[in-house]
This record gives C-alpha cells, structure tokens and sequence, in this order.
C-alpha cells in the first residue's frame, strides 16, 4: 500500500506544478525568425564563384595564405622559408577544406562569411558547405598560378596589407575599383 500512496503523491506533485506552470509563468519572449539566404541558381549550381563574391573570397583566401605562411615562418624561427618550403606551405593553403566559410545574406547583400572576414551580424544564417569549399580552393589554386609562388610569398613578408593589395587590390583583382566595405555596426552595448 505505501508504494502505491508514494506514487500517487508523486503524480499529484507532478501534476500540480504543471498546472501552475500553465497559469503562474509570464508570456514566452517573442522569437525571431532568420531566413536562409536565398540562393540564385548560379550561386547553388555554378562551379564558379559569383562575381559579387569574388572580393569577399579573396580577402578569404589571403587571410589563409598568410596565417599558413605565417605559422610555417614560426615553426624556423621567423626567418625567411626555403623556395620549396612556401611552395609547399601554398599548395596546402588552397588544398584545405574551406568548411569554416560560406554565404549569408546581410542588408538584402550576400556576402561571404568566414575566418577573416569581417564579422557579420549575430542574427544571420550563413549557408556553408555545397559549392562554396570547392570555389575557395579553384580561386585559390588560380591566384597562385597567376601570381607566382615567389611574387605571393614577398608580397606576404612585406606585410598582410601587401598580401590583400597584390591578390586582391590590383588593376585585374576582384576588388579592383571597388573600396573596402565598412563592418556592420555594432550592437551597443550598455555601460556600467
């Protein structure tokens, strides 16, 4: 008999703080809703990265070449690496698998998100994944061959800027004409 009033206490317990859950609590906080970007077919199926991203992945794919340069020249104590060493330090640059990096929509803008690239809202939903790896390393590999492994390498010892400026900047690069977009505002945040 004890096991049975034990549970039917439990129950009436139970029970009770759900009715009271139902009628004491405040109103839920209203919830927002973030749409997905939507994608236009040539940026779902084309094998090619849309040209209103191309200065976005640039900036993308420098960012990576120097922070791999970067981390290769501290492994030999900030001196200067062989020939072979930053051809190889660049072939595994755009070999990576680029997951981290994919395209939200900010402002009505796709944009494409990812280490190095200025930070987006908080309240945005980035697509990654499909196509977007694939594109960074084709860039990529294409900027390498273009430039040249020695000019891509002393550009990079003369500095990030000098990397950006010679990828990115320059009379036929993606970003060419155009002035670097501003960060988003940031949120306020109040102060104590």
């Amino acid at each position: 008999m004890r096991p049975a009033l034990a549970a039917w206490l439990l129950l009436g317990l139970l029970g009770g703080t759900a009715a009271e859950g139902m009628c004491g609590d405040p109103p839920a906080a209203p919830s927002h809703s973030v749409p997905a970007p939507q994608l236009s077919p040539e940026e779902r199926l084309s094998p090619h990265m849309p040209e209103s991203l191309r200065c976005d992945a640039c900036h993308a794919i420098a960012f990576q070449i120097e922070e791999q340069l970067r981390k290769a020249e501290g492994k030999v104590g900030k001196k200067a690496l062989k020939e072979s060493d930053y051809i190889e330090v660049l072939e595994r640059s755009c070999s990576q698998d680029w997951e981290s990096y994919g395209v939200l929509e900010l402002d009505g803008e796709k944009r494409l998100s990812g280490p190095g690239l200025p930070r987006q809202q908080p309240l945005s939903v980035m697509v990654a994944g499909g196509p977007w790896p694939n594109r960074l390393s084709k860039l990529c590999h294409g900027y390498v061959g273009e430039q040249g492994e020695a000019q891509i390498y002393g550009a990079h010892r003369r500095g990030p800027a000098a990397l950006r400026q010679l990828l990115c900047h320059g009379d036929k690069g993606p970003c060419a004409g155009r002035k670097d977009r501003p960060d988003p505002p940031k949120a306020l945040q109040n102060e104590l």
